[in-house]
């Protein structure tokens, strides 16, 4: 997992985001580094899809939800080499996401556009895409093997020394006027965003109980609080492994939770 990690920080090469995704709580974000490995894996394991994102998507656009035929034509020369700057991910058994690296920026409209041209998912906007992180279970109950048992996203190539030449097309850009305030359908709250720092007690266990009982009241969910102590704090010292990391979450954050429930 370490070696994907290092390639999709070449291949991202103005920085990415990594986020958990539960189809009833919503998604947070969590760093790309290799700490975080075994958080993520713990995660996927017990149902939630993780996901992956440039920072700066106007140089990057995914092709998502193809079949074969499709990442032949589209994304192969037609000696069968592939095509300048690619990722591409197997998601399923088949599917296939392509994320395209671009030399320039490109427009929703341009996008739109393009995809349209190569079949890619209709349903799916240019904006704000995410992909499947390659190294993970996609967990879509559709592709459920067997019981527990679901598909690997894998890394089937990645170009990260070219980028692909994208034709300049006429299209009409439309201007769009967002209102002031927009609901976001993730994990942020109403609530005055709060951070670590903001309950620091002069002792790391005594300060992550305290960030932790904070977001419980603001009914943040088990895994999500996890996430956020693992972002927010720095030392790890006392609990140095993923294992112990994970026994010392469980048991803070159940702790925590327990109190709420009960108050």
């Amino acid at each position: 997992m370490e070696k994907i990690i290092f390639k999709l920080n070449r291949f991202f090469v103005d920085g990415w985001r990594i986020a958990v995704l539960d189809l009833t709580a919503g998604r947070w974000l969590v760093d790309p580094c290799p700490s975080n490995i075994a958080y993520l894996k713990a995660a996927n394991a017990a149902g939630q899809h993780i996901l992956i994102q440039p920072v700066n998507e106007a140089y990057y656009m995914l092709v998502d939800d193809i079949n074969v035929s499709r990442l032949c034509r589209n994304h192969k020369t037609n000696n069968g080499f592939w095509k300048k700057g690619r990722l591409v991910i197997e998601t399923s058994p088949e599917n296939y996401q392509v994320w395209i690296r671009s030399d320039r920026p490109l427009a929703i409209e341009e996008k739109q556009f393009w995809l349209q041209k190569m079949k890619s998912d209709p349903a799916a906007t240019p904006r704000n895409r995410w992909g499947r992180m390659p190294g993970f279970r996609n967990r879509k109950e559709k592709y459920r093997i067997r019981q527990d048992h679901y598909p690997l996203s894998k890394l089937i190539w990645i170009d990260w020394q070219h980028k692909a030449t994208i034709p300049v097309i006429n299209v009409q850009i439309k201007k769009i006027s967002l209102p002031e305030k927009t609901i976001r359908k993730d994990y942020t709250r109403i609530h005055h965003p709060i951070s670590r720092k903001d309950y620091e007690r002069g002792n790391e266990s005594v300060t992550d109980f305290a960030y932790a009982l904070a977001l419980a009241r603001r009914k943040y969910n088990a895994t999500q609080i996890k996430s956020k102590l693992l972002e927010e704090r720095c030392d790890w010292n006392n609990h140095k492994g993923a294992k112990r990391t994970e026994a010392y979450l469980e048991k803070t954050v159940s702790k925590a939770m327990n109190i709420i429930a009960k108050t």
